[in-house]
């Protein structure tokens, strides 16, 4: 179990602290259409102000490729958090991140004061983690919090590089807690223990599918990878998604899960159309007996059984990837079954991120979860085993 050192283990009273927050929001016009990943962040913030902390915080938003885009500013985000935090949140506004304002700014900076710097992404630097930003960062703070788990599993300046050039480097809550749950569920669950697995690719989640495997009690798959599996059980799957180069990873995992006792359930019926569309004629057909001019858009009503049996007695489930095309009301009876049936369960129930984590908020489950993942890609190499950079680089305990 990692066991990192956490804003708890610090005195920041008079120090300078660099925040590396998750502001990577939607903005549209200039207005934040969803402010999950600015309200997840709170907790560490009121913290570190409540300590006398002189908080800096800086975030990436967007992928501006190094460039400086305007509408990428996190100007929208200094507004709201000050609305938020009930107390002004002041932006540097420099296109080199730390510039002339930033410097000022940090310099005159009183304890419990905030202040947000402009999106780390518009230096070139960021993603390549160079050391001429991580310097630039480092040289406003002596203490560094890292809560920005959807960006973990990035080597960037401000997630790892940074961390080679101040006194003191922890966690905060966010990022705790995603460790706590995901790390504790991987490699101490409460069983029996279930991994949900659907979208569209099964070459995205073949690391996860080989770890889980030797994990979990109950493999569930469905959503579009979920076809290659019945193909290479000799199915016939019509238009549905293929990956033909996978057929035989497929074929494989089966193998290790009857090898390992692992229950591996795949999708018996599904919903079928000659086009993704809430207009499209529908049917219910066996997953392996697809006409040839028509698609799986959707786990069907006994495989919907199937699975909602599979999982009832369970006492830890990870979830991750939709059911159907679920962003298509007319398929997403699926996603929202397993959301409706994990929202039930009396288990420790996590979602990993991505689509899962939009699905289940968009179907109001949110509060019935035990805990929602910020970060998609985090949360896959996470759970596929690996270490992720944004964690390593912190002390443990």
């Amino acid at each position: 179990m990692l066991n990192k050192k956490t804003v708890d283990d610090i005195n920041v009273k008079g120090k300078n602290v660099l925040v590396r927050c998750d502001f990577n929001v939607p903005v549209k016009d200039g207005v934040i259409t969803d402010e999950t990943r600015i309200t997840a962040a709170l907790p560490t913030i009121r913290k570190l102000v409540a300590d006398g902390g002189r908080v800096i915080l800086c975030s990436h938003m967007g992928k501006p490729k190094g460039q400086v885009k305007k509408e990428l500013s996190l100007a929208p985000v200094a507004d709201r958090l000050s609305e938020l935090l009930g107390q002004p949140v002041k932006f540097a506004c420099d296109d080199e991140v730390v510039g002339v304002n930033a410097k000022a700014a940090a310099a005159e900076m009183k304890d419990g004061e905030v202040i947000l710097l402009e999106n780390t992404r518009f230096r070139p630097e960021e993603e390549k983690n160079g050391e001429n930003l991580s310097k630039d960062l480092a040289s406003l703070a002596s203490v560094y919090v890292n809560d920005a788990f959807g960006t973990a599993h990035r080597a960037h300046a401000s997630t790892a590089g940074v961390t080679s050039y101040v006194d003191e480097a922890v966690v905060g809550y966010l990022m705790e807690k995603e460790i706590n749950f995901l790390g504790n569920a991987v490699d101490d669950p409460v069983r029996p223990f279930a991994a949900i697995l659907g979208g569209s690719k099964v070459s995205s989640k073949i690391s996860v599918i080989n770890n889980l495997l030797e994990k979990v009690d109950v493999l569930i798959i469905g959503g579009g990878m979920g076809y290659t599996f019945v193909k290479a059980a000799g199915g016939s799957i019509g238009k549905s998604l293929l990956e033909e180069d996978y057929l035989e990873y497929a074929s494989e995992m089966v193998k290790k899960a009857e090898e390992k006792g692992v229950k591996l359930l795949l999708p018996v019926d599904c919903i079928i159309a000659s086009e993704i569309s809430d207009d499209a004629e529908t049917a219910v057909s066996p997953v392996n007996a697809i006409p040839d001019d028509k698609m799986g858009l959707d786990i069907g009503p006994e495989t919907i059984k199937m699975f909602r049996d599979a999982v009832k007695d369970c006492r830890t489930v990870i979830w991750n990837g939709p059911m159907g095309v679920f962003e298509t009301p007319k398929f997403a009876k699926g996603t929202e079954a397993i959301a409706e049936t994990l929202a039930e369960l009396d288990a420790t129930t996590i979602i990993g991120g991505g689509d899962s984590a939009a699905a289940v908020n968009q179907l109001g489950f949110g509060d019935k979860m035990s805990h929602i993942s910020t970060g998609g890609g985090a949360s896959l190499e996470f759970l596929e085993g690996k270490e992720l950079p944004g964690v390593a680089v912190i002390a443990e305990k």
